[in-house]
């Protein structure tokens, strides 16, 4: 599993971070998608990393812009 940092241009509410997420889910299988227009970010889990083109892609249509891409593992949080 990866978790995948987005940094994303454009977003101004709630509604926004709204449409990227349901951009993503509908094109990409994700565990997870959260998204932030006060950071200008949307984070994402799922089991490979996503193509960058693909992410570009989807993301443009919204009329939003992919600015950068982070990959890293990631780690499950469990609680005792």
């Amino acid at each position: 599993m990866v978790k995948m940092t987005l940094g994303i241009e454009g977003m101004q509410c709630g509604m926004c971070e709204s449409h990227i997420n349901d951009a993503i889910r509908r094109a990409f299988p994700v565990k997870k998608v959260k998204s932030s227009h006060k950071k200008n970010r949307t984070e994402l889990v799922a089991e490979e990393p996503l193509s960058e083109d693909e992410l570009k892609k989807v993301i443009d249509q919204t009329g939003y812009f992919l600015t950068s891409v982070q990959t890293e593992p990631y780690q499950k949080k469990f609680f005792i």
